[in-house]
């Protein structure tokens, strides 16, 4: 539904991109334990996400598990700060989406 190029300019963007690559790969980082926490209302947005074999039950969890992993002192803050520009870019997303409904 969206090309390639349509999104890069929405907040957030960067990291649903780099989310979306990560769970091509298969490889479970920041970015795609993000894409997870947001697939449904991505997905209702029009975005393909790509199926994840071992997508945790609960990737907000495991995404504060891996900041703290990585051993971020101010990990909650990060937590958030990730989760508002992913609340940012579906909100953008879906913006977009309605206003190429109407036209």
């Amino acid at each position: 539904m969206w090309q390639d190029g349509q999104l890069s300019k929405l907040p957030g963007a960067d990291l649903v991109a780099m989310g979306i690559e990560d769970l091509r790969k298969g490889v479970r980082s920041i970015h795609s334990l993000l894409v997870l926490i947001g697939a449904r209302r991505l997905g209702d947005a029009g975005l393909e996400i790509p199926q994840f074999s071992n997508a945790p039950k609960h990737p907000e969890n495991e995404l504060y598990i891996l900041l703290c992993e990585q051993g971020h002192e101010d990990a909650h803050a990060r937590y958030n700060a990730y989760l508002r520009r992913l609340v940012s870019f579906e909100r953008a997303l879906e913006r977009l989406q309605s206003m190429r409904l109407l036209s």
